[in-house]
């Protein structure tokens, strides 16, 4: 009689290697569990766990079809997400949602979602709440530590410089003593 926790000889418990599609929908349903994934992430996952591309077409198409995988209400909720918690703009959220592999339609319709007044405002938010911390520090130096921080957020340059300059205007800081944006 077969032990059910024994181990099988490739370290798997249950012997899934005689029910390939189960072990699938099992490491799928797991990932999922801990938190929202794209079709992409979870085929790599197969992959790396060995399931046929056949089996794995089946049980991601399965999943898709009853809606546990739907890349285009990721794509939208991630964007959400991380504008807000992050304050990242449109580029940055356009290049994390390819990293996962999400398609390239779904991320243009997901971060054209963001609209552009609600980018700006978030922009000026993240330089309000650095401004702080840099005074005292040459202007344009200053200019150059907040303009770098927006661009890392994925900020169009002519954006960053245009707000990055209102903002030390606003406190105060000569409009000559800012460096000119790049052209």
């Amino acid at each position: 009689m077969d032990d059910p926790g024994a181990k099988t000889p490739r370290g798997k418990r249950g012997g899934h290697a005689a029910d390939p599609e189960g072990a699938a929908r099992d490491i799928c349903l797991r990932m999922l569990s801990r938190s929202p994934r794209t079709r992409a992430q979870l085929a790599d996952a197969l992959r790396r766990k060995d399931v046929p591309d056949d089996v794995a077409e089946r049980v991601l198409g399965r999943f898709t079809d009853v809606g546990l995988i739907d890349d285009e209400a990721f794509a939208k909720a991630w964007v959400q997400s991380r504008h807000t918690g992050r304050g990242l703009a449109r580029r940055a959220l356009a290049h994390e949602l390819r990293r996962r592999g999400v398609a390239d339609e779904t991320v243009n319709d997901a971060v054209e979602s963001l609209d552009t007044d609600r980018e700006e405002a978030t922009a000026r938010t993240l330089v309000a709440r650095r401004l702080p911390s840099t005074r005292g520090v040459d202007p344009a130096k200053r200019m150059r530590r907040l303009v770098g921080m927006l661009a890392r957020k994925g900020y169009p340059p002519a954006l960053a410089y245009r707000v990055v300059k209102e903002a030390l205007a606003q406190e105060g800081t000569a409009p000559d003593d800012l460096p000119d944006p790049p052209d």
